[in-house]
């Protein structure tokens, strides 16, 4: 039987000289990466961690998919800036017992995710580690009059939903659950789809030349959905000192969703399911006719005057959405196990 190489068979300077393989060649081998931006560009900086059965576990995600949705965090932080990317760095903390194999196709699920946008691994560290974390800085690029903020809503702002919220938390309960089709009232496309939104999503770096085509004196107000969809939309409500209000038969579901587990449930993981890395922006009215040529959107609410979130119901009083629900880092262990 053949046995596996381990991280701690081939040691710190190995493994580096396997990784750097996927870097280019002119940014490796000094201390740091020298990059330049064009001129009038900002650097945007986001950073994003993963840890092995808080973020992953070897039940719902391979070192690949892993690699990719790790990639996919920060590409997706760097969307919802208006940002387009310049690179990453990669840190790794490794147990010695884990397969050499393994960290390289974690570096394959990085490089496949980072292709589609010219994004270049510029380096990073590794480190011994009880558990496998991966931490990734994500650097972009954006003209300071194009940058999208969380501060920068207004009441009468349109709310916008880029794609569909839920998949991604439907994907890991099957994924959990393991459920066969035949159980869970879903077509075999549904079903694959919502695999794929869990362990392969995809950031929203699509929307930017559609963005930037708008008028450059308009406002933009936004972030990304990786929190949940009310997440987003209370975060950037917060930052701007506004409230909203959402309408519930307007909120993007994905198809089959509602039929498998019941509109309780589905409203639930596209509120507060996370992980679906969509963008949610705030603007004008005036500039959804140019979005609706262009995209799939989806108008889900207004921003308000005041503080409130309210979500509108048919045939029920509003509810009000608040950031105690959903997911938490710190939160009880209790809480933890059963979200």
């Amino acid at each position: 039987m053949k046995t596996e190489l381990t991280v701690q068979a081939i040691g710190e300077q190995g493994l580096l000289t396997q990784l750097q393989a996927f870097c280019p060649a002119e940014v490796i081998g000094d201390d740091a990466a020298v990059l330049a931006l064009p001129a009038e560009q900002s650097l945007v900086v986001t950073t994003d961690l993963l840890v092995e059965n808080v973020h992953f576990s070897d039940q719902t995600t391979s070192a690949e998919d892993v690699g990719w949705r790790a990639a996919a965090a920060n590409l997706s932080d760097l969307a919802a800036m208006g940002a387009s990317p310049v690179g990453i760095t990669v840190g790794l903390g490794l147990p010695g017992h884990l397969s050499v194999d393994w960290v390289l196709s974690l570096y394959q699920g990085l490089q496949a995710c980072l292709a589609p946008w010219q994004t270049p691994i510029l380096g990073g560290d590794i480190c011994r580690s009880a558990q496998i974390t991966v931490a990734i800085t994500a650097l972009g690029q954006v003209s300071p009059q194009q940058a999208i903020k969380r501060s920068a809503a207004r009441p009468g702002d349109l709310i916008i939903a880029s794609g569909v919220h839920g998949a991604s938390r439907a994907g890991l309960e099957l994924l959990l659950n393991t459920q066969p089709i035949e159980s869970s009232c879903l077509t075999k496309t549904q079903y694959q789809r919502f695999i794929q939104a869990h362990q392969r999503p995809c950031p929203r770096l699509d929307w930017l030349p559609i963005l930037r085509a708008l008028p450059a004196d308009i406002p933009l107000a936004g972030m990304d959905s990786s929190d949940g969809l009310a997440d987003a939309v209370l975060q950037i409500c917060r930052a701007s000192g506004v409230g909203a209000q959402l309408e519930q038969a307007q909120l993007p579901l994905p198809p089959g969703l509602v039929d498998w587990v019941g509109l309780e449930t589905a409203l639930d993981w596209a509120l507060y399911g996370g992980e679906d890395f969509e963008l949610i922006l705030c603007l004008p009215p005036a500039c959804l006719p140019r979005l609706q040529e262009q995209t799939n959107c989806s108008v889900i609410g207004r921003i308000t005057v005041g503080s409130q979130v309210l979500l509108n119901r048919p045939d029920q009083p509003p509810l009000e959405l608040s950031l105690t629900q959903g997911f938490q880092h710190f939160q009880s262990l209790e809480n933890l196990n059963n979200s």
